[in-house]
């Protein structure tokens, strides 16, 4: 890709069960290979959230009322995936159920990479703040690092894994103009700098940083302050991701992106053809009118994904999970 992206323009997703996730700028969409191998998808219309929301306009806020959509739209869609990829019929997790689960999401988060290596830390070490700083930022980098290649070794989060890259590539070659077709969409890398694996990055390496200004805290102060920091580098993370994630050139934006692109070569990996297809399919379902017809004008659209964007566009519309 060259030059800049619109940030207004711009496309996201997620990989879930056998499938992928696409979050367009009016719509959202999942689309979910089936044990028959037929891929079927669902739509749903969500507009911006800066249209909905003012607060979501604001620097730093944004970043916080973003992530927590996010995390709500995840959980519906990973819901809706495993229903369909195991072809069993399972009850849909209520909207009280998603908000519980994303609660205990971050709580899990706050407590196993901010919390956790900060009391190992003050454990460990002796009175100096340094050596407390050192101790806790290679405890939080090394958790979080070895948590996410503990789980790459299972084999039902290796298919999840390649869906993601299936899901970066695609949106790599959407992004640049490229043709939707899979040949395309395989010269594309896995790795995406907007990825939310380098969200997360940023995150720990932000805490580092900004947790090292505070020396070695008394308890009480130690927990308030890991806690109700998290907001704050969240917001902060957001604005780097989304400025370095819309910069295709430029040395800058390329370093800031660099050591999430390489914690991807863990949470990626290359799809296969089938797995490429699906991700185009929610890719297409998920896009207006008017981006579909840009599209279908650079030629090489599977018709499978026109078959199934039809299919739903001209079915009713799917329970909300």
């Amino acid at each position: 890709m060259s030059g800049d992206i619109d940030p207004a323009k711009t496309v996201g997703g997620q990989a879930v069960i056998e499938g992928v996730m696409m979050r367009a700028p009016g719509s959202w969409s999942v689309a979910v290979r089936q044990p028959d191998d037929s891929i079927v998808a669902r739509r749903d219309d969500l507009s911006r959230l800066a249209d909905r929301n003012r607060a979501a306009r604001i620097p730093f806020v944004r970043g916080i009322l973003v992530l927590w959509e996010s995390l709500s739209l995840g959980f519906r869609a990973l819901s809706w995936s495993a229903e369909k990829a195991t072809g069993e019929e399972e009850k849909p997790l209520t909207s009280s159920q998603i908000g519980w689960t994303m609660v205990f999401a971050v709580l899990f988060f706050a407590g196993i990479f901010i919390l956790l290596p900060a009391l190992g830390a003050g454990f460990l070490s002796n009175e100096s703040g340094l050596v407390f700083s050192t101790l806790e930022g290679l405890f939080r980098l090394g958790l979080f690092v070895g948590y996410i290649w503990l789980i790459g070794r299972s084999e039902e989060i290796g298919r999840v894994f390649e869906y993601h890259g299936a899901e970066h590539m695609s949106i790599h070659a959407f992004e640049a103009g490229e043709p939707l077709s899979i040949d395309s969409v395989r010269r594309y890398p896995p790795e995406h700098p907007r990825c939310g694996t380098s969200f997360l990055l940023i995150v720990v390496l932000g805490s580092i940083i900004i947790f090292s200004f505070f020396g070695r805290p008394g308890f009480a102060f130690l927990v308030v302050s890991r806690v109700l920091g998290i907001p704050v580098i969240a917001g902060m993370a957001y604005e780097l991701l989304r400025w370095s994630g819309t910069r295709t050139t430029g040395l800058l934006s390329r370093a800031l992106s660099a050591p999430g692109i390489w914690l991807q070569k863990l949470t990626t990996r290359v799809p296969d053809d089938t797995q490429i297809e699906v991700a185009i399919c929610s890719l297409v379902v998920a896009l207006d009118d008017e981006m579909v017809e840009d599209v279908l004008q650079r030629g090489g659209v599977p018709e499978k994904a026109l078959t199934v964007r039809a299919t739903v566009l001209s079915g009713p519309s799917p329970d909300e999970p």
